[in-house]
């Protein structure tokens, strides 16, 4: 494959769980980094989470401590578990390969499809 493929979508009421994957579209190992995006309708994408090679996480504010990121190298796969779903957590995920260095994610050519994520109130 020649992208990073996600799994996990769903409907969840708010307050509910969900967990997404993403199978790298290489050896996991040549990888720095990956990185989950998302973006909501009307807005802009953003990074929501990060782990590197060294296994070094990184979160964005509105979901540190709900969210949580890890990988599996023997699956080639990086997971992005969700606890505490909020309406405002709607949206596309998607699952991007890149770098991290000097605390900064820079994001790679290599991205998913997105996978939907919908939160209801």
């Amino acid at each position: 494959q020649v992208q990073p493929v996600e799994s996990g979508k769903g409907l969840v009421q708010a307050g509910g769980s969900l967990r997404l994957s993403c199978v790298a579209s290489g050896s996991i190992f040549s990888i720095n980094a990956m990185g989950w995006y998302r973006q909501a309708p009307g807005k802009q994408r953003e990074l929501v989470a990060v782990i590197t090679s060294g296994g070094v996480t990184n979160y964005e504010d509105s979901v540190k401590g709900r969210f949580t990121i890890s990988r599996d190298n023997a699956k080639n796969t990086v997971y992005l578990q969700m606890n505490s779903l909020k309406p405002e957590d709607t949206a596309v995920y998607y699952c991007n390969e890149g770098y991290y260095s000097g605390g900064y994610y820079y994001d790679g050519r290599n991205w998913g499809q997105g996978t939907q994520v919908t939160v209801s109130s």
